[in-house]
């Protein structure tokens, strides 16, 4: 049987499944072997996304029937650029994170951690059928499997505090997911006829402007990995996980998902011209450009540095509520560019802060002085991606905002511009001192740190991915054009129509 894309689109599935099941197997028995089945099975994944790539910017939409159920609702994968750009983050950022995983489980000897890796192939498995959804059924079940895989990871430690943030991560995402995101995918179906995604969107002419505006705050709320206030309290309460977890969360797998999905529903469900004339558009486009303000002020009062780096998350998840909301080309590519160098900057920043824990057990940001100094890789790969992330060239951050104003503009709602401005304008505050502490400010305790700099050796593991990422960040603002024109056909009339 030769090669061809509908098998590589069902090994899109198969692959992280068949991790999730030899990784059991093996057990703690052989932790080196469990760990290798783990990366193998990233890098046999993302060099079948290479390959569907490859067919996709041939115009092939590899297309796969998966089953049907209630008579004619059909569970199918259909891949194009824009969950194929979704599935590169997902399957490039897996390899870099399992090699992080590597060093902090080991390097804080952390229990269950078969369980562990077994669960994330699982929730990789969910994040590609996400990618991949040809219709919103699809999607909803691979949107589900991935909160309930990764629910043992926000719980992993066990303790009371675990369980309180593992029950407010669950119930608000299946909670919304149930209570508005499933109403808002019956809608579409009943007034559209189907649910499958479709360039330019599925509603029929004439279609009521006051069902479209219900639908979309549907979604909107409905999609609560997309974290728009006042939906987003799951995420910084998932914090209490380990931080591989937390940057599979806010980077790789579950947010990523949302604000896709979120992208994803605007673009292919409704369109970008009915969701720009639907008057919902301007209001979710306001409670956005709120939550990217808002948030960022409450990250700048945290000193508990995971904690900063989650309301930072929320903030920047905005910007591609944003993008989506405004519904100008402009926009809808800057939210789509965001997705990507997010994920890049903020596992950076997240795993940074990991190796942080793993080699000095410190939380806070005040407990960071001088610290740069006795692990400068660490703290030079944060700088880096904080300045992606507020979006300073020559960084791959840049690109979002400068399309995003650009869509602004375009949509009349040159006024939401401040937003963006503000919030880079907070970000720098929030991110930039924590570099500046470390390399600048002299060292609390000598001696304690003279200790730490000869750990770095025995936990490089939790050293050496962040500076691939940080390098990604740097690397991904050249090829900024590239992943555009690859995305561009998602737009009915293309960039610059």
């Amino acid at each position: 049987m030769s090669f061809d894309p509908q098998m590589a689109l069902a090994l899109l599935l198969l692959i992280p499944l068949a991790a999730a099941a030899l990784i059991p197997l093996v057990g703690a028995k052989s932790p080196n072997m469990r760990e290798g089945i783990t990366l193998v099975a990233g890098v046999l994944l993302l060099c079948v996304v290479g390959y569907l790539g490859v067919q996709v910017s041939n115009g092939v939409r590899p297309d796969l029937h998966l089953g049907t159920f209630a008579g004619n609702f059909d569970v199918r994968l259909k891949l194009e650029p824009l969950g194929l750009t979704f599935a590169a983050i997902a399957s490039s950022l897996w390899i870099v994170n399992s090699l992080f995983t590597l060093g902090y489980m080991r390097g804080n000897n952390e229990k269950n951690q078969t369980r562990f890796f077994t669960f994330v192939a699982i929730a990789i498995f969910a994040a590609m059928g996400i990618a991949a959804s040809a219709n919103l059924i699809t999607l909803f079940i691979f949107y589900e499997a991935l909160t309930i895989s990764t629910f043992p990871l926000v719980t992993h430690k066990g303790d009371d505090k675990a369980k309180k943030g593992g029950t407010i991560y669950a119930l608000i995402l299946m909670g919304t997911s149930l209570a508005l995101l499933l109403p808002a995918i019956i809608g579409v179906q009943v007034i559209a006829g189907t649910t499958d995604f479709q360039v330019g969107g599925v509603f029929p002419e004439g279609t009521s402007l006051l069902a479209t505006s219900i639908l979309l705050f549907l979604f909107a709320f409905g999609i609560g990995k997309a974290a728009l206030m006042p939906v987003h309290p799951w995420l910084p309460n998932a914090m209490v996980a380990p931080t591989p977890v937390s940057a599979l969360l806010h980077a790789v797998a579950v947010v990523k998902a949302g604000v896709f999905a979120m992208l994803k529903v605007v673009v292919f469900s409704f369109g970008p011209s009915l969701t720009a004339a639907t008057p919902a558009s301007t209001t979710l486009s306001w409670i956005a450009a709120i939550s990217i303000v808002l948030a960022s002020v409450i990250a700048l009062r945290q000193d508990n540095l995971k904690a900063r780096l989650a309301y930072s998350t929320v903030s920047q998840l905005s910007y591609v509520t944003l993008g989506a909301m405004l519904a100008a080309p402009f926009a809808i590519m800057g939210g789509a560019l965001q997705i990507v160098m997010h994920a890049w900057g903020k596992i950076t920043l997240f795993m940074c802060a990991g190796a942080i824990y793993t080699v000095t057990h410190r939380t806070n940001i005040s407990q960071l002085d001088g610290l740069g100094r006795t692990m400068p890789w660490v703290f030079g790969a944060f700088l880096v991606g904080a300045l992606s992330i507020i979006g300073i060239p020559p960084m791959g951050g840049s690109w979002p905002k400068f399309f995003l104003m650009a869509g602004a503009l375009d949509s009349g709602k040159a006024i939401l511009i401040a937003a963006l401005i503000v919030s880079s304008i907070l970000n720098i505050i929030y991110l930039v001192p924590i570099a500046i502490r470390g390399f600048m400010k002299p060292a609390a305790n000598p001696e304690d740190d003279a200790h730490i700099a000869s750990l770095r050796r025995k936990h490089r593991w939790v050293i050496i991915p962040p500076v691939i990422t940080a390098l990604g960040s740097l690397i991904l603002f050249f090829y900024a054009g590239g992943i555009a024109n690859f995305l561009e056909p998602i737009l009915p009339g293309g960039l610059m129509p």
